[in-house]
C-alpha cells in the first residue's frame, strides 16, 4: 500500500502526536510499504535520513509557540509534489491545517480518509483565545471535520468519550499507541546525570510541553511541599513551550530554584534516555493528555508514574502495581513523592511491573493499523 500520514507536528518537535506520527511511518515503511510524512516545515534540525517520505509544506511561526502552523493548500511546490504521489489512503493526525488538506487530497483521488483524534481542541482553542463562544464555534468544525472522515480512532476511551461529549456520533475506533523496549546504556544514563548535575538524590521528572495545561502548577505545589518536610530531590522538567518562563518565576516564588532542573527542548534521544533511567518517578498529573505516551516510554525504563485517577493516563495503571495513582491534588501527589523518597525497593518492583505490562510494541500495533487501513482500501466508497 501507498499510505501518508498527515501532522501539524512532526520531528525534531518532541511531542506526542509527532513521535505517533514518525512510528507510525517508520514502521510501516519496515514492512515494506510505501510511506509519507505530510507536515509543515521548519528550522529546528535536521529532517533527513528516514525510511519514509517527508513531504513538507510552508509554515508560519506561531507567537510564544514552538509549532508553526502551516499552509499546505497556499504552497504549490507543495501542490505540484503531491500531484506526483500517488496514495491509497491517507491518515490525518490533526482536525487543522493538516487535517483540511488531508481532506482536500483524499477527496480529489477518491481514496479512504482515517482521522485520529489526540488532542483536547476545545481546552487548546479556549486556552488561545480565553473565549468560550469561540471555543464552542471551533469544537463544531472539529466535529465537521472527524464527520468526513472514513474512520475515526482514538487512542484512550476517555479520548472518545471527549470527541462524542463534542458532539460526534459515529464509531470511533480505539488505537491506542505503542513504544518500542529501548536498548539501555548506561552511558545515556550518565551523560544526562553529568548534563543536568543530577547526583544521588531522588529524581521526579516531566517530560511535556511547558505549558500550565499539563497541570504542572501541581508539581511545582508538591514539590514545595516535599522541600518543606526537608527531602532531598531534584525536579527535572524536560521540554519547551508557551509558560516556560512563568513556570520558572512560579517555581522560583515557591523557593523551589535549588530543586529545579529546566532542560529545554531535547532532540536527542539518547539524552532522553538518559533522564529516563535517572529517573526514580515520572511525575505526570495532566488532565488534559488524552494518552500518557510518555508514561509508557518512561516504563520501557523501569521508570514507574504517577498519574491522576481517572485522568486518561490512568487508564492503563493500576495502583501500586504498575504505577501509582493519587487525587488532583497536590498534598496527595506529595505523598506518592514522598513514598518514593522513602521506599526505593517498593518503587523498584513498581517500576519492574510497569516495564512488563505497560509497553506494547509498535511492531505489532502496526500489524492492527495495516489491517484496519487494507480492509478500508478494500471497501472504499469514495471510489
Amino acid at each position: 500500500m501507498r499510505i501518508a500520514q498527515f501532522s501539524d507536528s512532526f520531528l525534531p518537535i518532541v511531542d506526542g502526536v509527532g513521535r505517533v506520527v514518525y512510528n507510525y511511518a517508520n514502521n510501516i515503511a519496515e514492512k515494506g510499504h510505501e510511506s509519507y510524512v505530510i507536515a509543515p516545515m521548519t528550522n529546528m534540525g535536521y529532517r533527513g535520513g528516514y525510511k519514509f517520505d517527508l513531504v513538507d509544506y510552508q509554515s508560519i511561526k506561531i507567537r510564544n509557540r514552538q509549532y508553526k502552523i502551516g499552509v499546505p493548500l497556499m504552497d504549490t511546490h507543495f501542490q505540484a509534489r503531491m500531484n506526483r504521489i500517488n496514495l491509497d489512503i491517507i491518515h490525518a493526525h490533526s482536525p487543522v491545517t493538516a487535517g483540511q488538506s488531508a481532506i482536500k487530497f483524499a477527496q480529489k483521488r477518491g481514496i479512504p480518509l482515517v482521522g485520529t483524534f489526540h488532542s483536547k481542541y476545545k481546552d487548546d482553542i479556549f486556552d488561545a483565545t480565553g473565549m468560550n463562544m469561540i471555543a464552542e464555534v471551533g469544537v463544531k468544525l472539529v466535529v465537521d471535520f472527524y464527520d468526513k472522515c472514513d474512520e475515526v480512532w482514538t487512542v484512550s476511551e476517555s479520548a472518545a468519550d471527549t470527541l462524542h461529549g463534542y458532539g460526534y456520533k459515529k464509531r470511533i475506533i480505539i488505537m491506542p499507541n505503542g513504544t518500542d523496549a529501548p536498548v539501555v546504556d548506561p552511558n545515556d544514563r550518565q551523560k544526562a546525570a553529568e548534563a543536568f548535575g543530577l547526583g544521588e538524590e531522588t529524581v521526579f521528572l516531566f517530560v511535556g510541553q511547558q505549558d500550565w495545561k499539563k497541570n504542572i502548577e501541581r508539581i511545582l505545589l508538591a514539590a514545595a511541599e516535599i522541600k518543606r518536610r526537608a527531602f532531598p530531590f531534584k525536579l527535572v522538567l524536560a521540554g519547551m513551550g508557551p509558560h516556560a518562563d512563568e513556570i520558572k518565576k512560579r517555581a522560583s516564588y515557591l523557593n523551589l530554584d535549588d530543586k529545579m532542573v529546566y532542560t529545554g527542548h531535547i532532540s536527542d534521544n539518547s539524552m532522553l534516555a538518559g533522564l529516563y533511567q535517572c529517573a526514580d518517578l515520572f511525575v505526570f498529573p495532566s488532565l488534559y493528555d488524552t494518552a500518557g505516551l510518555v508514561v509508557l516510554e518512561a516504563a520501557t525504563f523501569g521508570t514507574p508514574s504517577v498519574v491522576v485517577r481517572e485522568s486518561s493516563a490512568a487508564e492503563v495503571i493500576k495502583d501500586n502495581i504498575n504505577g501509582f495513582l493519587c487525587e488532583d491534588d497536590e498534598w496527595d501527589l506529595a505523598h506518592i513523592m514522598e513514598l518514593a523518597i522513602m521506599d526505593k525497593e517498593k518503587l523498584h518492583l513498581v517500576g519492574e511491573m510497569a516495564k512488563c505490562t505497560l509497553p506494547k510494541g509498535w511492531d505489532g500495533l502496526i500489524n492492527d493499523v495495516l489491517e484496519r487501513y487494507e480492509r478500508l482500501v478494500k471497501n472504499n466508497i469514495r471510489k
